[in-house]
This record gives structure tokens, sequence and C-alpha cells, in this order.
């Protein structure tokens, strides 16, 4: 067996730490321990008066595997899909996005019914269960600007509803820190990978799902048994 020298042993774990916080950035690492905190997100003051036919709004709040599987289990949402936002056409791949070198944000597209839940509704459930919004390019184990927290209205009242509910969030005293979640413009979304799509319920016993991920999804029946629907509803369905 060869020697190997100091140098090139320090070189070694430079590169293997490189490789590990690229792997970090993935939302595929199963954490030592999970600890995902529940708020008790107040109730809108500025309500949706959207009706009628179905919309559509999109949210970011880390790694988009927990995300898409809390708005799937919610009564009145008809399709909830993964994707990128933020960013070009050209970098809107996982294995770009992940590097955290894209403008991209891991996000997931919500088609609801506004006369089943109302998009301020949806608000409060998302920063109840699914995303501390004092936390900045980071949610859980996920660290990156890929992970930022930010609400992407489509049309003036879901963005004078957003505007008003994180106004709303810094005066009410739930959070000890900081409201750092914004608003985005919107710009276009790009559906995600296949293997992304409906991946809590595909992957079940996964084990980021198991540690992040399925305690949201029990939050989201604790906390608001009036909006939680117990199957999962697939992209497909």
């Amino acid at each position: 067996m060869t020697a190997t020298s100091p140098l090139a042993s320090q070189l070694s774990k430079i590169l293997f730490a490189a490789g590990a916080s690229l792997a970090l950035a993935a939302c595929s690492i199963t954490p030592a321990s999970a600890g995902e905190v529940q708020y008790n997100a107040p109730a809108a003051e500025r309500i949706s008066t959207e009706s009628g036919e179905l919309r559509a709004a999109i949210f970011a709040g880390g790694c988009f595997w927990g995300i898409e599987g809390i708005f799937s289990h919610v009564k009145g949402v008809k399709r909830v899909q993964s994707g990128y936002h933020g960013g070009r056409a050209a970098s809107a791949t996982y294995k770009q996005v992940v590097t955290g070198f894209t403008d991209h944000a891991e996000a997931v597209r919500v088609v609801y019914d506004p006369d089943e839940v109302r998009y301020d509704e949806l608000l409060q459930i998302f920063f109840s269960v699914g995303a501390d919004p004092t936390l900045l390019n980071r949610q859980g184990p996920d660290v990156g600007t890929h992970y930022r927290t930010v609400l992407v209205p489509l049309g003036a009242e879901q963005r004078a509803v957003a505007k008003a509910y994180l106004a709303q969030m810094k005066k009410s005293g739930v959070w000890d820190k900081p409201i750092v979640a914004a608003i985005e413009p919107h710009k276009k979304f790009y559906v995600a990978e296949d293997y992304h799509q409906d991946f809590m319920a595909k992957n079940p016993r996964h084990g980021y799902i198991l540690a992040w991920d399925k305690p949201k999804v029990e939050a989201l029946a604790k906390m608001y048994p009036q909006h939680f629907r117990s199957e999962f509803l697939r992209d497909d369905s």
C-alpha cells in the first residue's frame, strides 16, 4: 500500500468536506434528529375575496417535498406540483438548483377552490406547520437561497392578502424573532422532475420524510381538522 503524504491527506479532507456540504444542500439527506416547530399562526384579518373558479398560488418554504405533502392533505386543494420558481429555464433542474448558484427557490404550485379553502387560510396553514418565517434562506436541515421562504401571489387580490398577512404576523407576537419571509414577483414556475412529484406518498418510509415532513402533516391534522383530508391528493388523481 502506498503511503499517503500529509498534503494529499489534507486535500482529501478538503474534498470530502466540500462534497458533504454539497450533499447537505439536497433535501434527500436524513438529519440526525428532527425538531420542526409548529406555530399558532393567527387567523387572517384581511380575508380573501376570491370566489368562483379555481385559483392557483405559489409557496416556497424549504424542501418542496414537505410543502407539497401538507397542501396535498388540505380539503379544497385540487392539485399540487413541486417545482422551481425565480430563475431561468436553463437552470431549472434539481442538480443545478441544489448547488445554490441559481436564482430558483424550491416551490409548490397549489390549485384550489376558493369556495372551499381561501387563500388567507392557506397562508395560515403554511406558516403554522409548513415553514418557519423567521429563518433566512433555510428550513430544518436544509440551507441555501433555494430554500428561502417566500410567497408568490398570482394576482392583485392574493398580493393584497399576502402583504396584509405578513404585516399582521410581524405584529402578532407569535414569533420571538423577526419575520424574514417575503413576497416575490411572479415569474415562470418550472415543474420539477417526475420523481419529485407526490414524493411523500411514493416514499412514506424515506428517512427525510419520517424525520421532517410526516410530523408536519400530523400537525396539520391536529391543528386544522376542519381542513384536513386524510388521503394524499396525488397529482395524477
